[in-house]
Formats: structure tokens, sequence, C-alpha cells
């Protein structure tokens, strides 16, 4: 039997998949935004059962740091933390982006007290 975690959203992956959201209800439908905010909703959330299935990013890897992993939507990765009760979700973002620039921006300056 495996163990099932809470999956939380950081505040700043809350306004990451709403940014996400807007960006595609104005470009393409809103339609299209209401399916990618149910779908990364609900790949979070299988995470609850699996959540070292993920792995390392690359670019964290290289430097040493691997206590964050990631799961792919399309082209969006899901960058979280796996806690001793819950999975959190700390950043989303078009994996098209200038990672290393994001990554040291967001998670690497990351006050880990939350």
């Amino acid at each position: 039997m495996h163990r099932s975690y809470d999956v939380r959203f950081d505040i700043e992956a809350e306004r990451d998949l709403e940014g996400i959201a807007d960006y595609l209800a104005a470009r393409a439908s809103l339609a299209r935004a209401i399916e990618f905010f149910g779908a990364i909703r609900h790949q979070a959330e299988t995470l609850s059962i699996f959540p070292e299935r993920g792995a390392v990013p690359k670019e964290l890897d290289r430097l040493g740091v691997r206590q964050y992993r990631q799961t792919l939507l399309k082209q969006y990765r899901i960058f979280y933390e796996v806690t001793a009760d819950a999975v959190v979700i700390l950043l989303i973002a078009d994996g098209r982006r200038d990672m290393d620039a994001l990554l040291s921006t967001r998670l690497l300056t990351r006050d880990p007290s939350g």
C-alpha cells in the first residue's frame, strides 16, 4: 500500500498557473485556458501517490541541487519539492523559457521555511 501525500501549490506556482491560463485565454481561447488549468491540476494531483517519480531537473542536478523534482505536461515543466507530508508545487513554466535564469531566481534563492 502506498502512502498518500497532500498536494499543495505555493503562492508563486498559483500565480504561474493563473498567468499561463490568462495568456491562453487571451491568445487562444477560454476553453483552451480551462483545459490547461485542469490538466495542470490533474498532473499535480497524480504526484500524491508517487511523488518521487519525477526527475531531478538537469539544470539543478549539475549544480548538485537534488531536493527539487519536475514532471512534464506537454511543453510545461512543473517543479516541486517533496516534504515529510506533502508535495509542494513551486513553479510552473513553459519549457522553452531560459530555465537556468528562472530556476536561479525562483528556486535557488528560495527561503526553505516557505
